[in-house]
């Protein structure tokens, strides 16, 4: 309900309902967009592409169902569209290069990554994109199958397929890392 009237209010010129949105948002978002990326710096752009689009929107924005999903589905594509780009401008193959975890920290970050933390990015990281898009947004974005079928249009068989092939490499990947 709180969506729909910040909706009506940003749709009127309401700088502080586009400043709520962004607060109350921001977050998940930035989240979801990092464990999809692996870079904080990728994600934190993308996330800012996503909100500067959707406030020049304010004229001709409609929506039909939740403004979450529209942000999250928002995010989803401009992942998407940077994975494809970066794949038309790599000049070389880095798929031999040692992945390196970002070290920029503030202080205002949501999250300060503990050793288990990087390790499961590490892992997360390993797993093709459509299996750690689909773990991300059923874990993180507590969407159902369904709901993520939807979104990748595709079966919810393939979404279900996805996530435990991803689920069970997981597991074995961090499992091995155990040390008895």
């Amino acid at each position: 309900m709180e969506d729909k009237l910040l909706i009506w209010k940003f749709k009127r010129g309401s700088r502080q309902a586009l400043r709520r949105i962004y607060d109350k948002h921001h977050g998940h978002l930035l989240k979801l967009a990092v464990v999809l990326t692996g870079n904080a710096e990728a994600a934190e752009d993308i996330v800012q592409g996503v909100f500067v689009r959707f406030a020049q929107s304010a004229d001709r924005f409609g929506l039909a169902g939740s403004l979450k999903s529209y942000l999250i589905t928002s995010t989803l594509n401009r992942v998407r569209n940077q994975r494809r780009d970066n794949k038309r401008r790599r000049l070389q193959s880095l798929d031999k290069a040692e992945r390196v975890p970002s070290m920029a920290r503030r202080p205002d970050q949501w999250a300060v990554l503990s050793e288990r933390l990087e390790r499961l990015s590490c892992a997360m990281a390993s797993l093709p994109y459509e299996q750690r898009e689909v773990i991300t947004l059923r874990m993180e974005a507590d969407m159902t199958f369904r709901q993520i079928a939807r979104l990748q249009k595709t079966s919810i068989s393939t979404v279900n397929g996805r996530y435990r092939y991803g689920i069970e490499k997981l597991r074995s990947l961090l499992n091995s890392e155990v040390t008895v």
